[in-house]
């Protein structure tokens, strides 16, 4: 049980820093489909920073300078989509599925890359931080607490006081709702939107090295996050774009993703004789069946996915 719950803990954490993420992004009007494409490449920049950190460096530079490196490489990937979909209106929905296409190949090569240049027999798409992962992990008995638990509900807290107590909050989301009428009182909503893209990819980016901590000692980037980004988008329209409710659906699709981890330390569900396949697939299968009855309430901001012209009222 306690397993069940630390797995729970660890992967509400990653769904909620992505959510929160698509959220903002969302409020300023842009749909950003390529969650999963920045998870990856924060990641990636996240592991490459505990890669080459020298051995004895303290675990607080390690934490600080690793989560600094996946924020940036979030931020950076997430311009690209800020690019094309703001300053150039290109389509939202194309310009995301691209970003996921594009984050895992080039991870993939990029890695390789590396790795036969430091080695040349080696041609995996592996990094490893087996070091450098505990000075992110704690234990309380047989409880492995990992600090992105602390992080995610802080910046949880930190989204809900942005979005609803500050100026720049109210004026982020007035551009998500009706730009027009932003401008008119004199909202850059172009930088609004930006701001909200940047956002949305350093979240992602810090989901995406809380995922490959979560597990193993390294990682082979050329499996992704395992659609991570997508569920993150179901907790996100099942939240109704509101933080709080974002926190507690987060929870929810955590539950069922750890239980395909863990379910065969339990006695009853063992007995049920159901193929573990089918724990592994029932997150997702939550996420299409929530998304099915909630879909007819849920609210989007108005404005969302529609590039902003000046010129319309």
């Amino acid at each position: 049980m306690l397993l069940l719950l630390q797995y729970t803990l660890i992967f509400a954490s990653v769904l909620l820093l992505v959510a929160l993420g698509g959220c903002f992004s969302e409020h300023s009007g842009v749909i950003n489909l390529g969650l999963e494409g920045i998870m990856v490449i924060g990641a990636l920049g996240g592991a490459l920073m505990m890669r080459w950190l020298p051995a004895g460096t303290s675990a607080l530079v390690v934490v600080l300078l690793t989560l600094l490196a996946a924020i940036v490489f979030g931020v950076v990937y997430s311009s690209l989509l800020a690019v094309a979909c703001i300053n150039f209106k290109a389509d939202q929905t194309i310009v995301g599925t691209a970003l996921n296409l594009l984050g895992t190949a080039g991870a993939t090569v990029l890695v390789k890359a590396i790795n036969t240049a430091a080695n040349p027999n080696d041609h995996s798409a592996t990094i490893q931080y087996i070091e450098q992962k505990k000075a992110f992990i704690h234990y309380f008995g047989s409880f492995e607490f990992n600090w992105f638990m602390v992080i995610a509900v802080v910046i949880l807290v930190l989204a809900w006081v942005t979005l609803y107590k500050t100026k720049f909050g109210l004026r982020l989301m007035a551009c998500g709702e009706h730009p027009q009428a932003a401008a008119s009182v004199g909202i850059s909503v172009f930088k609004m939107r930006w701001s909200g893209v940047l956002i949305s990819g350093a979240l992602g980016g810090l989901g995406g090295i809380c995922y490959i901590l979560a597990g193993v000692s390294q990682w082979q980037f050329e499996y992704g996050v395992a659609g991570f980004g997508f569920l993150a988008l179901a907790v996100m329209i099942f939240g109704q774009w509101k933080p709080w409710r974002i926190g507690m659906a987060a929870l929810l699709f955590g539950f069922f993703r750890a239980l395909s981890n863990v379910y065969s330390g339990f006695d009853f569900l063992t007995a049920l004789n159901i193929p573990g396949t089918v724990y592994n697939m029932l997150p997702y299968i939550v996420s299409l069946i929530v998304l099915a009855l909630t879909s007819k309430k849920s609210r989007a901001p108005k404005a969302e996915g529609i590039p902003y012209d000046k010129g319309m009222r």
